[in-house]
């Protein structure tokens, strides 16, 4: 491949990825608004529920492999040309989002609604929902908008230099907590004004992850950064934010 067809290569993998990424986020956010209702899965009975069940689990396993060191073997291996180390941040978003669509696009609605907000309830819930979706978008920005949207991988072939993946993020909420886009996801799972037994299944199980799987990324961290990451662990908290700091003791 030369480096021409490999920046055209890069340029129509990235703009495919961005453009699934986005049709990801929209379908995850009405699907979550209306308790999973809008899946197009027409299965029943018990083989609804292992499918809707494989759909849940899938997105917590392999998003976990494919950020162990075995996993990111696999994604620096994956793309053609030699690209594949360079795209791997870019084919982790792309398969991120994949999963997204296939949780939410071929799920099968139980039919089943705990509750549905009406009146002025369904405005505060609405209003709580998308406050929890503006605080996943800072804390994805504060996180580098560029990784978790694949941009820094595809980009980084264009300019012909190598991705930069800096330090770990200390600045925004991550002064707050160690694990905001993690709270974010977790947040935009209970906060939706219809409540339904597929929501209560997934929101369990991803909140599950949410709070389990950030263990795993810090030990990697730990491994990486040392004891700088360590310092910052001491000072942050894991998951729930500081409403202030602790006072000077006498």
């Amino acid at each position: 491949m030369t480096e021409r067809s490999k920046i055209f290569f890069a340029l129509a993998y990235g703009i495919f990825t961005h453009a699934v990424f986005a049709f990801s986020v929209i379908v995850m956010l009405f699907g979550l608004y209306s308790g999973l209702r809008t899946g197009h899965g027409h299965l029943h009975g018990g083989v609804a529920i292992a499918v809707d069940a494989l759909l849940i689990v899938q997105f917590p396993v392999l998003h976990s492999f494919l950020l162990s060191k075995p996993g990111r073997a696999i994604l620096a291996k994956i793309m053609p040309g030699g690209l594949g180390a360079d795209l791997s941040t870019t084919t982790f978003a792309l398969i991120g989002a994949l999963q997204l669509l296939a949780a939410f696009g071929l799920w099968s609605p139980s039919g089943v609604t705990f509750y549905e907000a009406a009146g002025w309830g369904y405005w505060a819930m609405l209003g709580l929902y998308l406050a929890s979706w503006v605080f996943l978008i800072k804390a994805l920005t504060d996180a580098g908008l560029g990784l978790q949207t694949g941009y820094m991988g595809w980009s980084a072939v264009v300019r012909r230099t190598r991705p930069d993946y800096g330090g770990f993020p200390t600045h925004g909420l991550f002064r707050a907590c160690r694990h905001p886009v993690y709270l974010g996801f977790a947040l935009v799972m209970w906060t939706a004004p219809v409540m339904t037994l597929d929501g209560v299944a997934l929101a369990l199980v991803w909140t599950a992850y949410c709070i389990v799987g950030p263990r795993l990324k810090e030990a990697r961290y730990r491994g990486w950064y040392g004891e700088r990451y360590a310092a910052y662990c001491r000072e942050v908290p894991y998951m729930l934010p500081r409403l202030r700091r602790a006072g000077p003791s006498h």
